[in-house]
């Protein structure tokens, strides 16, 4: 089944791999708009994570050194 704006492209063994999104045409959908979400989500998973507090004070500190 072909969609406009959708192509997929396989491996070597004939199976799809990959999916080319024409995002002029489908750049504003809320699903896609979700996964690619997702996917920032889970190439941080592993980063430190900072309260929202502790950020706050880093930026308040930063902004009082006129940095």
């Amino acid at each position: 089944m072909e969609i406009a704006g959708i192509k997929y492209t396989k491996d070597m063994s004939g199976r799809n791999r990959y999916v080319h999104i024409d995002l002029d045409r489908y750049g504003e959908n809320q699903l896609l708009e979700d996964f690619l979400d997702g996917l920032e989500v889970m190439c941080h998973k592993e980063k430190e994570v900072v309260s929202l507090d502790e950020f706050n004070r880093y930026i308040d500190d930063k902004l009082k050194k006129g940095v």
